[in-house]
C-alpha cells in the first residue's frame, strides 16, 4: 500500500456495484442500444465524468442520463425517449452488480490489516446490497470486513458535504484523517467531498475520462490499492 495512507474509506456506486446491466441492456435496447453489458460499465463512468463536467450534484442525474444512453448506442432519434426512461428505471436498487475485483481487492486489504470502511450517498439500502453481492459486511463474517458503512439517507448528510465522513472517522479514531484515502468515481460529490473533509481522495476512473478535471491520484482498477 502507498505510504501517504494507513486506511481506506470508499464509496459504493462506480466503485464496488454499477446500475445492473442486466437490467438496463435489455431496457435500453428497445432503443436501439447495444447489448454487450461490457459496454454498460464503459458507459458509466463516462456518464459520471460527464455528470461531473457539469458540477452537477447527488440531486441532478440529467447529464448522466444523457451521456449514458449516447454511450450504450442509443440512436440520435430515440434518445430523448431513451433517456427519459432510464431516468425512470435506473433507481436506488439497481446499484447492485458487483464490479471486477471488488471483493477481492477488500480481502487483500483485510488480509494486510489495512482499516477500511464504506461512506455512501444511497437511499437506505446499501448496506443490504453490499451484502447481497458479496462485497462487504459490518464486522466478521462471510464476506470481507469492513468497520463501518455510512449511507445518507440513514444519517441524513450526503456528499459532497463533508460532514458525512463525520459518522464513518469515530471508527478510525486512531488515524489521523488525514492519513485516511477516500476512494470514489465522482469528482464533484467524491473528490470533492473528501478534499473537503481532509481526506486523500483517490478517483475511479478507468477509461481516463476525467483525466483533464482532477489532479488527484486516479486508479483504473481497486486492484492497484493492493
Amino acid at each position: 500500500m502507498s505510504q501517504q495512507y494507513d486506511a481506506i474509506l470508499f464509496d459504493a456506486g462506480g466503485v464496488f456495484l454499477i446500475p445492473d446491466p442486466t437490467v438496463l441492456a435489455p431496457t435500453l435496447a428497445y432503443y436501439g442500444a447495444t447489448s454487450d453489458q461490457d459496454v454498460y460499465v464503459r458507459a458509466h463512468y463516462g456518464a459520471m465524468a460527464a455528470k461531473s463536467r457539469q458540477g452537477s450534484g447527488e440531486d441532478d442525474w440529467s447529464h448522466y442520463n444523457t451521456a449514458y444512453v449516447q454511450l450504450v448506442g442509443v440512436p440520435e432519434h430515440n434518445r430523448e425517449a431513451a433517456t427519459f426512461v432510464l431516468s425512470r428505471t435506473r433507481h436506488a436498487h439497481l446499484w447492485r452488480a458487483p464490479l471486477a475485483g471488488s471483493a477481492e481487492t477488500l480481502r487483500g486489504l483485510n488480509a494486510a490489516e489495512v482499516p477500511i470502511g464504506i461512506v455512501s450517498n444511497a437511499s437506505g439500502q446499501i448496506e443490504e446490497i453490499l451484502g447481497r453481492s458479496g462485497i462487504c459486511q459490518v464486522g466478521d463474517g462471510p464476506l470481507a470486513s469492513v468497520r463501518c458503512i455510512v449511507d445518507s439517507h440513514v444519517v441524513g448528510v450526503a456528499k459532497p458535504d463533508p460532514h458525512i465522513f463525520d459518522f464513518a472517522l469515530p471508527f478510525f479514531a486512531d488515524i489521523d484523517r488525514s492519513r485516511i484515502a477516500y476512494v470514489g468515481d465522482s469528482v464533484v460529490m467524491d473528490v470533492g467531498g473528501a478534499t473537503a473533509a481532509g481526506l486523500i481522495p483517490i478517483l475511479v476512473d478507468p477509461y481516463d475520462d476525467a483525466a483533464d478535471l482532477v489532479t488527484c491520484r486516479r486508479i483504473a482498477s481497486l486492484l492497484e490499492l493492493l
